[in-house]
């Protein structure tokens, strides 16, 4: 019976940051288990791990929403890095996956992400969207094919926002990514929303930072930068834009162990 862990990705406490539900695996596993188990843990991605036989990769990464597999999760990246330290594994660790290679390493007592970078190509607003987050938009750019992203007044806004989130599931866009220059304590805030892939909000969101930082590097003047998502629970980045890259680190945390029954 495999083993798991719930880790809180990008931070330094528990009950904070984005949980993810981890299983390291020895043996190839079914996809429609997996996205039953990811289903059962009802947490926004379950990272499923497994050694490989790779000259350029030591794991098989994929990530699980309760609803769908997707192409690219940082926070369940950080999670699995975290969860193969605490089993000993030593890094850095490269992990295959649908976004290609991945690698995470320790660096000053975080953990670091190699991921690449979705520099955003600004688009005109999609009709509704103003209607749907509950703010009009100062500036709108796609990252990649399927994130938005969404500058509007100031920090205050995105803190506040109460959007339709059935509208926003509505749009075509895997994230809807709201953000703006921070008032104080670091460089920008954001929020995400994800209702197409069954997230309604996520509370820290790896994935989205490779298109934040670029943004943010490009507007400050500078390729390394703090960053803090506002959800409810809240969570902590740093990150350093290198061209077609972005490193994102921060810390993360257990707060459960167990077994499954399957």
């Amino acid at each position: 019976m495999p083993d798991y862990r719930v880790i809180d990705a990008f931070t330094d406490r528990p009950l904070a940051g984005n949980p993810a539900a981890v299983l390291v695996l020895e043996d190839a596993y079914d996809d429609a288990w997996a996205q039953g188990v990811a289903a059962e843990f009802n947490l926004s991605e379950t990272a499923f791990a497994r050694p490989v036989d790779d000259p350029g990769a030591d794991y098989e990464l994929r990530w699980f929403t309760p609803t769908v597999e997707i192409d690219l999760c940082g926070h369940a990246t950080l999670a699995t890095a975290h969860a193969l330290v605490e089993l000993g594994v030593p890094g850095p660790y490269r992990f295959t996956t649908r976004s290609g290679l991945l690698t995470v390493a320790e660096r000053d007592g975080r953990l670091w992400m190699d991921f690449p970078a979705k520099p955003p190509v600004p688009v005109a607003a999609p009709d509704g969207l103003a209607e749907a987050l509950g703010t009009e938009p100062l500036w709108v750019g796609l990252g990649g094919a399927d994130d938005l992203l969404v500058e509007v007044a100031d920090e205050a806004t995105v803190r506040g926002l109460e959007p339709d989130i059935a509208a926003l599931g509505r749009l075509p866009y895997h994230l809807v990514i709201p953000t703006a220059r921070a008032e104080e304590g670091v460089d920008f805030v954001s929020r995400v929303f994800a209702p197409r892939v069954g997230i309604a909000e996520d509370p820290v969101t790896g994935r989205a930072h490779t298109v934040l930082a670029p943004f943010w590097a490009e507007r400050l003047g500078r390729k390394e930068l703090s960053a803090h998502q506002a959800s409810a629970r809240g969570g902590d980045l740093l990150l350093e834009w290198r061209g077609d890259r972005v490193l994102i680190g921060g810390h993360a945390v257990s707060v459960a162990r167990g077994e499954l029954n399957l």
